[in-house]
This record gives C-alpha cells, structure tokens and sequence, in this order.
C-alpha cells in the first residue's frame, strides 16, 4: 500500500484544506502536514500579510524621517554642503551620504589608525561632492573604501560639473 498524498490538515486558524504532498518524499509527509497544522492556511496567512502592509509603510516612513532627521543634524553639526540633484533623490542622498560618512569613521578611525588629520583630509573630500546621486550610487559601498571612492570622483570630477552623470 503507497503512503498517502493528499492530506486533510486543520490549520490553526481553523480552516480545513487538503493540501497535495505529493512533491515531497514519502517519509517526509506527516512530518510537514504536522508542521501545517501550527499554522494559518495560506488564505488566512495571506490577508494577515496583507493587513500588516499598512503598518510596515508607516513604520518604514517612520524610520526614514528618523534618518533624514539625524542625517540633517550631522550635516549641519560638521558643516556638510547641500545637496543638488532632483528633489526625490536629495534626502536619500543625505541619508547615504551620513551612513557611508559613518561607516567610513568607524572603518578608519575608530576601529582603524587613522587620525584626526586623515579624516579631515577625508571630510574635506567629501565635501566636494555635492551631487545627491553620487552618494547614491555609493551607498553599499564599504566605509574602508570611501577614501578611494572619493579620489576616484576628484578625478571625474563628478561632483560639480555634470549633474545627470
């Protein structure tokens, strides 16, 4: 006699579904139809999912204006130029801008044996690029590698003359 391949599980949600495990090894069916059972079925996990998209937005914006906000206070607090570029892009730039300029500090100086004359030299780099996409384009970029990165752009000259580079 073959084992079984379709199996009646009643989710905790209540819901009863006949699920097809027939994809699986035949040792292995129980076992999953067991696990299925301690969860919702996939109607019910789906409009649970969707319920919490609202949630997730708010907290995502939430979290960006949090950014954007100690993204500001950092500029301002070490004399960082504006950004240029379009509009949307300039607070995403910021906020890259502030998280490599971070990374970049904890990288070299705290954890590395740079001092404070390489990482002004570093800053003073920095501050020359002023295009928003720039940063951008960098922000999975390692902080050990911004100094590279930085000299890479002095000689594209990426940061003042063509903005839509």
């Amino acid at each position: 006699m073959a084992v079984r391949t379709k199996w009646t599980v009643e989710h905790a949600c209540s819901h009863q579904v006949i699920h097809d495990l027939s994809d699986r090894p035949a040792d292995r069916r129980a076992g999953f139809a067991r696990w299925l059972a301690s969860r919702d079925c996939t109607d019910c996990w789906k409009a649970a999912r969707d319920a919490d998209t609202e949630s997730k937005e708010e907290w995502i914006a939430a979290k960006r204006a949090a950014e954007q906000e100690a993204a500001a206070a950092w500029a301002k607090q070490f004399d960082m130029p504006q950004l240029e570029g379009p509009e949307k892009a300039l607070g995403w730039g910021e906020r890259s801008r502030h998280q490599l300029m971070l990374s970049a500090h904890t990288a070299l100086v705290v954890e590395g044996s740079w001092d404070e004359a390489d990482w002004a030299e570093l800053e003073d780099k920095a501050c020359s690029i002023t295009r928003a996409g720039w940063w951008i384009d960098q922000r999975d970029a390692e902080g050990s590698d911004l100094l590279e990165l930085l000299d890479a752009a002095d000689e594209d000259d990426c940061g003042t003359e063509n903005p839509f580079r």
